[in-house]
């Protein structure tokens, strides 16, 4: 049976909108939260509701909550300008621990059993203050499951579970970000092994995902707010007008924007080489097919993806093509639906939509 024929057979069998799991996604980060709804039409899925609010400085620092207060509110503002009471949930990528084992067994639960013998060896944390999933990618040399894996503090699952108790939205699931982000970006049955780029506001995050699954993921403490500082710096002007600055001239090199241009790549350098140091080291070592094969393209996404210029920046530097991300990549066709979302606006709404596709589509064993 073809996917396209699976998809039209599923939503025409569809059960009734009130037996139906909300296709829902909230993304919380240092920045705020950003939600999506999402709904089943006869042509494929579209997006029914976005919203964003933004969080005050130090709120939500490093993957921790600070002020919960702060917190509670903007999930409840959010949520309810999305129309959203029940929602799948991001866990931060600074605080998760990628790990792949083996495992013997054919099921879920006999392979958390073995893995928890040994946990200790796969997460730095101790095993009692430990949560964690797997998904099977493949049989291991001697038959066993070979399992990727994701482990949190128990703390942080359930300081999250809390904020969002407070906040009057239910959680369906919780799951990384480089999961959910992955699942939004690259179309369903994808086999290939990309980088992904996520330039936020205070943060870039990069993960490396081999058929969708994410094997190496990091948080660099340097990004977009970076950037417009230096140009703020450069005109000495506000924030805000700094900020339209770099949309407009962005990173490209013409006649007249030296100074302006040498201000920007003294940050934007910064990113690019811890970028790049990352992905050489993988590129080194990743000499066989599958999981370990070499990156092969880099895909854009965050509030600054979106600088003029900066996608050929960064190909320049890490050899291989760089592209803005397509977050709508398995919705339904454009031919049928156009997003309402501003597609540079919808560039900082990956995680939250990869979340709420976990309920329409399941790439995961």
């Amino acid at each position: 049976m073809s996917s396209v024929f699976r998809e039209r057979l599923r939503a025409a069998l569809a059960p009734p909108r009130y037996l139906s799991l909300p296709l829902a996604g909230i993304d919380l980060s240092t920045s705020g939260a950003k939600a999506v709804r999402l709904v089943q039409g006869p042509h494929g899925l579209s997006l029914a509701g976005y919203a964003e609010e933004r969080l005050p400085a130090g709120a939500f620092t490093d993957g921790e909550i600070i002020d919960r207060a702060a917190v509670v509110d903007v999930i409840s503002k959010t949520a309810k300008a999305a129309g959203i009471s029940a929602a799948n949930v991001a866990l931060p990528e600074s605080k998760s621990y990628l790990f792949e084992t083996t495992a013997p067994g054919t099921n879920k639960a006999e392979w958390r059993i073995a893995i928890e013998q040994h946990l200790d060896e796969l997460v730095p944390l101790p095993p009692p203050e430990t949560v964690f999933d797997v998904v099977k990618i493949g049989r291991g040399e001697h038959g066993d499951a070979l399992l990727a894996g994701i482990g949190f503090a128990r703390r942080i699952v359930d300081d999250t579970l809390s904020v969002f108790d407070q906040a009057n939205v239910r959680v369906q699931a919780l799951e990384g970000e480089m999961f959910a982000s992955s699942r939004a970006l690259l179309p369903f049955g994808d086999d290939s092994t990309a980088l992904i780029i996520d330039v936020g506001r205070s943060t870039t995050k990069m993960s490396i995902v081999a058929r969708r699954i994410p094997c190496f993921a990091t948080t660099i403490g340097i990004a977009g707010h970076a950037l417009t500082l230096a140009v703020q710096k450069h005109f000495g002007v506000t924030e805000a007008e700094a900020r339209k600055i770099k949309a407009e001239r962005g990173i490209v090199p013409v006649p007249g924007n030296e100074d302006y241009l040498a201000a920007m790549l003294s940050t934007a350098s910064a990113i690019r080489d811890e970028i790049s140091h990352r992905l050489e080291y993988w590129q080194g070592k990743a000499t066989s097919p599958g999981r370990r094969a070499p990156v092969t393209h880099a895909l854009l996404v965050g509030g600054n993806a979106s600088v003029r210029g900066f996608p050929e920046y960064l190909e320049g530097a890490l050899g291989i093509p760089v592209v803005a991300g397509d977050v709508f990549t398995n919705f339904a066709s454009r031919d049928v639906w156009i997003p309402t979302l501003d597609y540079t606006e919808s560039l900082v709404y990956a995680t939250a939509i990869g979340l709420a596709l976990r309920d329409d589509i399941q790439p995961y064993a």
